[in-house]
């Protein structure tokens, strides 16, 4: 949860963080963790069945599930980056749909180093190149 707070502190209006990793790595909590830093004050649950949510915040954060998602047709119904183009976009098994996103986002892959640690990697596109990636990962 604390990368997730302290990567909410780089996002600006109109980003889209792709969240990879196995059940159970941690893929929800790192957008609660993102949600705090947002000043979101609503409990943060996995959108699995409904896909996908939007909470009010500094900067509204709209959290989506596209495990379930297996057509192109089915990403354009949820109109994704029209939800999110005035917050944050943070998309649980999004390497699914990267294709469809916009070329500058953000890819978190989490994987499971033991019960209590997670390995974090973080893997930049377009603007998201050039910014203070350092600073979460430090």
């Amino acid at each position: 949860m604390a990368v997730g707070r302290r990567l909410a502190g780089l996002l600006w209006a109109g980003d889209v963080v792709l969240i990879e990793g196995d059940l159970g790595a941690g893929k929800t909590t790192l957008v609660a963790g993102l949600a705090e830093g947002l000043g979101v004050d609503e409990p943060i649950t996995s959108p699995t069945f409904i896909l996908m949510r939007t909470y009010p915040g500094l900067l509204s954060l709209t959290h989506a599930d596209v495990y379930r998602l297996e057509t192109l047709a089915e990403v354009e119904d949820l109109e994704l980056t029209a939800a999110a183009a005035d917050g944050v976009l943070a998309v649980e098994w999004g390497t699914a749909i990267e294709q469809w996103m916009p070329d500058s986002h953000l890819v978190v892959r989490l994987t499971v180093e033991d019960d209590e640690r997670r390995l974090v990697e973080l893997e930049p596109h377009g603007s998201w190149s050039t910014r203070a990636l350092q600073e979460v990962q430090q």
